[in-house]
């Protein structure tokens, strides 16, 4: 899964070559990697007997990753993964009113654990374990879709980790989750969420993914209060990140997202929105996404009420800034933003069911059965 088709196929090639001295692999990979891809099977029934070990052989064609998940009664879909190392990954399925599922978005973890520490964030509670590789970030969305049967148009880097933080991984997943024969999303489908990795945002802007959303999360606009809450702060402070993100690359229309988790008695009063507004009015094409706190993280507070909510966006869109209240999906089951990397026991490891989103979603069950 760490490969693209052309990859796949050079790698064909070489296989061939260096096991049986010709070149018998390299006409066939093609069709294996768009039926593996396509269908969510090794296509063997094509590959000449005499063949079929050298390619057994050479490529795994298992996933790297073992599921086990529940459904969350409001609207999003909690997956759990497992490595062969035995980590724990969470990725979510957040559904679109009317169950169209070319709508619905996957968001994708790129570390088991984090470094960052943001002080709203559950999985900075875990620190850093390890980076995913790219084969793992792939098969996060491979398995929802090809195994689990769900239904989803869009992908966002925002689950646990963070995707600058591992740009080797991040960039060849890339590549195969966007390769045309393969899963084939488009990039205008695909969000990277960063913290504010400036270094990663430099690097990320030279690979020329100018089609690729670009999201940052701000949630402070004055060093202090982000440097408290944002530990990457201290080492890129907020000059440092509007510098970088005045030198991405934009096409003409693309817009940043920029990413406010409101925390009441913390970053709400009306003078932090206006710096939020002047921030985004210096970096240019923005949109505030406006997240309320969900707690489980180390931060102890509580969530906003929608008066404080509606108020914090008011001020905002009075100073002229384009801003939406992001919905809070998948709560109940630790599952909304920040909440990723709970206790074990919160989501039961069981035989995988294909199952379509839309039932899932709608009747709340579980797409797994409980341990008995």
């Amino acid at each position: 899964m760490s490969f693209d088709a052309a990859g796949f196929a050079a790698a064909a090639r070489g296989l061939f070559l260096e096991r049986r001295g010709d070149v018998a692999g390299s006409g066939l990979a093609l069709q294996l990697y768009k039926l593996f891809h396509c269908e969510g099977r090794f296509a063997a029934e094509l590959v000449q007997p005499r063949a079929l070990a050298v390619w057994q052989g050479g490529f795994d064609f298992q996933p790297p990753l073992t599921l086990a998940g529940r459904a969350a009664e409001d609207g999003a879909l909690k997956l759990v993964f497992q490595t062969a190392d035995g980590h724990r990954v969470e990725s979510v399925l957040i559904a679109m009113p009317g169950g169209n599922g070319a709508k619905a978005t996957l968001c994708l973890s790129s570390q088991v654990g984090c470094a960052m520490g943001c002080a709203f964030c559950r999985t900075g509670t875990m620190g850093l374990i390890r980076d995913l590789r790219a084969e793992e970030i792939v098969a996060q969305a491979w398995l929802a879709r090809r195994q689990l049967g769900l239904s989803f148009g869009n992908l966002v880097f925002m689950g646990m980790g963070e995707p600058l933080d591992n740009l080797a991984g991040l960039a060849q997943a890339l590549r195969v989750l966007t390769d045309g024969s393969g899963l084939a999303f488009g990039q205008e489908r695909v969000t990277v969420c960063t913290c504010g990795h400036v270094d990663g945002l430099r690097a990320f802007a030279a690979l020329g993914y100018k089609r690729i959303g670009l999201s940052v999360s701000l949630n402070a606009p004055d060093d202090a209060t982000r440097s408290r809450l944002m530990t990457v702060n201290r080492r890129w402070p907020l000059a440092a990140l509007e510098a970088a993100l005045l030198a991405y690359p934009r096409r003409r229309n693309f817009y940043f997202a920029l990413n406010y988790c409101l925390i009441p008695g913390v970053n709400d009063s009306a003078e932090a929105a206006a710096g939020v507004a002047a921030f985004a009015r210096r970096v240019g094409r923005c949109l505030v996404n406006l997240i309320p706190y969900n707690p489980g993280g180390a931060l102890d507070a509580p969530s906003p009420t929608d008066p404080e909510i509606e108020r914090f966006l008011g001020w905002l869109k009075a100073a002229g800034v384009e801003a939406r209240r992001r919905g809070a999906k998948g709560q109940s089951i630790m599952a909304a933003c920040g909440q990723l990397g709970g206790p074990a026991d919160q989501v039961s490891n069981a035989t995988c069911q294909t199952v379509p989103a839309s039932v899932c979603v709608a009747t709340g069950k579980s797409i797994w059965p409980e341990k008995t």
